[in-house]
């Protein structure tokens, strides 16, 4: 399934708009993590289990979102947008949403 930013998906026209999807990931961040992160942001350096946590809860986003299309019958989404939010009591939460427009090319 071709999933894509932009608007349009070159040399495959869109036969059928079949609406808005979305797919959200929320994922609570571990203690010893944050105590490591913490360290990382006084010494520098970047923060590999962020980063690698962030990664995966961008791409069950994206899942969600293809999942979504395919039960919609399309076989594509375009204008794909990703946001990203902290949530929860202290921002002890991490929110990935991802939204786009499901089609069929």
């Amino acid at each position: 399934m071709i999933v894509t930013t932009t608007p349009t998906i070159e040399g495959k026209p869109i036969q059928d708009y079949l609406g808005v999807i979305t797919g959200e990931v929320i994922v609570g961040a571990n203690v010893f993590r944050d105590i490591f992160a913490g360290i990382r942001d006084i010494v520098g350096g970047r923060s590999g289990s962020y980063e690698r946590i962030l990664g995966e809860a961008r791409e069950q986003a994206i899942a969600e979102l293809q999942a979504e299309c395919a039960s919609r019958g399309g076989n594509a989404v375009v204008g794909i947008d990703l946001d990203y939010e902290v949530i929860g009591a202290n921002g002890s939460m991490l929110m990935v949403s991802a939204s786009g427009t499901a089609v069929k090319i």
